[in-house]
């Protein structure tokens, strides 16, 4: 079945570059543009880097066809969220990538923190999904259209609007910022990647998160964009709360998922701010972002996974000595934690420069210096597991590691420093 998979995303992946420049539009509710075929093809990449990652997790468990089954539903709900023309395909799309993630967070049946991790994601979603709702239903009392074009149309006409639109318009932001995590809709994610087994965690954080960007994006600077005055301005505070409740709360983590966890917090706040710019910088540089960020994100938590199972704890300490202990794991950490920072020649350096770019563009000055001052928080913790690998003292033995994880672990190093190095291959395909 895993030899199968891989083959499937493979050929996903060809078929999926020959919709390039065809604008294809399915019974006025799926568009395949370069938009959404340049996100899907990002998502089908990091799923293969993910298939690998998490094979030894599927390797222990007996039912191995439901867990790919469940995965597989949740790419199709990306695919769906990153190519939807129409409301009621957002929301298809959001329910068919959620409701596997609810099973998948909650798999450990035998983890109390993984069951509730699975009831507060539950619970969270199901409060989302009611704002979305809510929301959508109000813009099509408004507008009398679910379809994207149709909505975008009924608002820039000029006829008078229903202030029942704006309402709508509100809850679908509250909705959205849910789904990516964004605060002060943040408060079920630490505890949701801590509890959950940590290849989930690796894919929430990095399939889900592109998806659900990709997806507000869409929504947001194509469709509400003429209507910016209504959202802006919250955006804009929900992006600063973001960028310094995500950086300064993962500074006081000893657990390094839930440092991970609250840094993935902080790197939304990133994303949201080419959001607000608004441009045409906007699509490039959350594609690229959303690469970057998902490829390191692979790296360390493939690595912190390795630790938890050879020490039995995720703590920063339990990364003490690595750099002597197994070489090989501690400089992929450390290019992929770099990345994560922010520090050149990596692909985090320049995913950061194109968002900062475009949000100074836009005229989001405050906020473009409020970002680099988390930026220099996220340095500080990033640095401590650096520190604690090649500059403290640990008498563990060596962490066996295999093969294909190895290869995986290179690969991803050099995909890292190659993206760093020649970012215009992502960047100008939009």
């Amino acid at each position: 079945m895993y030899p199968i998979v891989l083959l499937g995303l493979i050929t996903t992946f060809v078929l999926n570059i020959f919709d390039w420049d065809t604008n294809k539009l399915y019974f006025k509710m799926v568009q395949f543009d370069n938009y959404a075929v340049a996100f899907t093809a990002v998502i089908i990449v990091i799923a293969f880097l993910w298939f690998i990652m998490a094979e030894g997790f599927f390797k222990e468990e007996s039912n191995q066809t439901d867990y790919f089954a469940l995965v597989l539903f949740s790419l199709v709900g990306a695919v769906i969220m990153v190519s939807y023309s129409n409301m009621a395909m957002l929301f298809l799309g959001i329910e068919i990538l959620s409701i596997p993630m609810y099973i998948l967070a909650g798999s450990n049946k035998t983890d109390i923190s993984s069951n509730e991790a699975a009831f507060k994601y539950l619970i969270m979603g199901a409060f989302a999904t009611g704002f979305l709702l809510f929301g959508i239903a109000l813009i099509y009392g408004a507008t009398g259209s679910f379809d994207l074009s149709g909505i975008a149309a009924a608002v820039t006409n000029g006829r008078a609007i229903s202030s029942i639109f704006y309402v709508g318009v509100l809850l679908m932001l509250v909705g959205m910022a849910f789904k990516v995590s964004a605060a002060p809709f943040h408060f079920w994610a630490p505890d949701v990647y801590q509890g959950a087994p940590t290849v989930i965690t690796a894919f929430m954080a990095t399939i889900v998160k592109t998806a659900a960007f990709a997806a507000f994006l869409r929504l947001f600077s194509a469709t509400f964009m003429s209507v910016s005055g209504t959202w802006m301005h919250v955006v804009w505070i929900m992006a600063a709360l973001t960028l310094l409740v995500g950086n300064i709360t993962a500074v006081m983590q000893s657990s390094t998922k839930r440092m991970l966890a609250y840094s993935s917090v902080a790197h939304a706040g990133y994303m949201l701010l080419a959001l607000l710019a608004g441009n045409s910088y906007s699509n490039n540089a959350i594609l690229f972002y959303a690469a970057a960020y998902s490829v390191g994100s692979i790296a360390t938590f493939s690595i912190v996974n390795m630790i938890t199972k050879s020490k039995g704890t995720d703590t920063v300490d339990s990364f003490n000595g690595l750099g002597k202990s197994n070489p090989l794991l501690a400089v992929v950490m450390t290019i992929a934690l770099l990345s994560l920072a922010g520090i050149p020649p990596t692909a985090g350096f320049f995913a950061k420069y194109y968002i900062f770019t475009s949000a100074f563009v836009a005229g989001n000055v405050a906020l473009v210096l409020i970002a680099i001052i988390a930026s220099l928080i996220g340095v500080y913790y990033y640095f401590r597991i650096i520190i604690a690998m090649f500059f403290k003292h640990s008498s563990d033995e060596t962490i066996a590691v295999e093969s294909n994880h190895k290869l995986l672990l290179i690969v991803i190093a050099i995909a890292i420093i190659a993206l760093g190095l020649m970012p215009d291959c992502i960047i100008s395909l939009l």
